[in-house]
């Protein structure tokens, strides 16, 4: 059975119907929904076709049909129109995140709210990692006779902190030594090379200062680790209790976005479509059964030609996907612009 010029116009209706209304679609409303005449006979029976095919379905309480995830998939490959952003709808992004802090994680906070504000999904983003990141600052704060404070900031922003104590005091000469040290080895180089090993190997040449600066660069190891995990950020996950569709799995739902392994799992593995479109998981595509009925829209941004994270949204299979698409593709372009603006600073 093939997809007819007529067949395509009836699934776009019902799906776009579907999408505004969440009722299912009878043969008498999509009659005159459509620009073109024919009978309700014509209509229902091609209704029936699509159903063998698997684009449609039809729930047990209704005489209409709703989109399959097939349905979606083949819409939004084949049947949606492309939607252009209106100047308003790319100024109103690009304000709001105008006076956002450029820190990674704050940025990221800023751009979920307003994702979850514009999509009534949820928002969910991931922190940059990247093993080509580089040691852009070293700080000592100490703050007690043996007990600092140490910072670390990368070339993407990244700001890790770790409170380590030392069995000896901890004075003026300790810090400028850790300064020289840190200044001499890893500002400018990899956070990757920041190890273990390499901390073993530095100690054994400082000689009596060994016992007071390796707690100092034992935490400069843990926290170049630190620097390479991503931490998931979630907005807005409250307005997935709006949708009938979660009804019966809203707990479940709740549980699984709070956890946030199964989210990197997906993330890790589905890369953007080869034009840098978002990519998109429909209803059944998505493996975890907690998600069979949602849509996962998301793209990643880069940092200075390095993908780095993503940024994108969960909501019902029956969101506006002509419309939500270059959204979220523009908002994680303007967050990867501002992430790699503020790396050159």
């Amino acid at each position: 059975m093939e997809m007819t010029d007529r067949k395509n116009k009836i699934l776009a209706a019902i799906v776009e119907r579907y999408i505004r209304t969440g009722e299912p679609v009878g043969s008498k409303t999509l009659v005159d929904s459509l620009d073109f005449s024919v009978s309700s006979a014509t209509v229902r029976n091609e209704m029936a076709d699509l159903g063998d095919m698997g684009y449609l379905e039809q729930p047990h309480t209704s005489a209409g049909r709703i989109p399959s995830t097939d349905g979606y998939r083949y819409y939004v490959e084949h049947l949606m129109n492309s939607y252009e952003m209106s100047p308003y709808e790319k100024n109103y992004i690009s304000m709001r995140l105008k006076d956002s802090v450029a820190e990674p994680h704050s940025l990221l906070e800023k751009a979920g709210s307003i994702l979850a504000d514009m999509t009534n999904c949820a928002a969910v983003s991931t922190t940059p990692a990247d093993s080509e990141a580089i040691v852009k600052r070293i700080e000592l704060v100490p703050i007690g006779t043996h007990t600092a404070m140490v910072l670390m900031m990368t070339s993407f922003g990244i700001l890790k902190t770790k409170v380590c104590r030392s069995d000896t005091e901890i004075t003026i000469d300790t810090a400028q030594t850790f300064y020289n040290i840190v200044k001499a080895n890893f500002i400018g180089k990899p956070a990757q090379d920041i190890n273990i090993a390499k901390i073993q190997t530095l100690a054994l040449s400082l000689g009596e200062k060994a016992l007071g600066m390796t707690p100092l660069l034992v935490a400069l190891a843990d926290l170049s680790k630190m620097t390479e995990r991503t931490e998931l950020l979630l907005e807005g996950q409250t307005n997935l209790l709006n949708y009938k569709e979660f009804e019966s799995n809203a707990f479940e739902l709740m549980d699984f976005l709070r956890r946030s392994e199964p989210l990197n799992r997906i993330f890790a593995h589905k890369t953007e479509h080869k034009d840098g479109q978002p990519s998109i998981l429909i209803g059944r595509e998505n493996l975890f059964k907690e998600l069979q009925n949602s849509t996962l829209i998301f793209s990643r941004y880069s940092i200075a030609g390095h993908e780095s994270g993503t940024l994108g949204i969960i909501g019902p299979t029956r969101i506006d996907y002509a419309r939500l698409i270059p959204s979220i593709k523009y908002l994680t372009d303007v967050v990867g612009i501002i992430l790699s603006d503020n790396m050159e600073e």
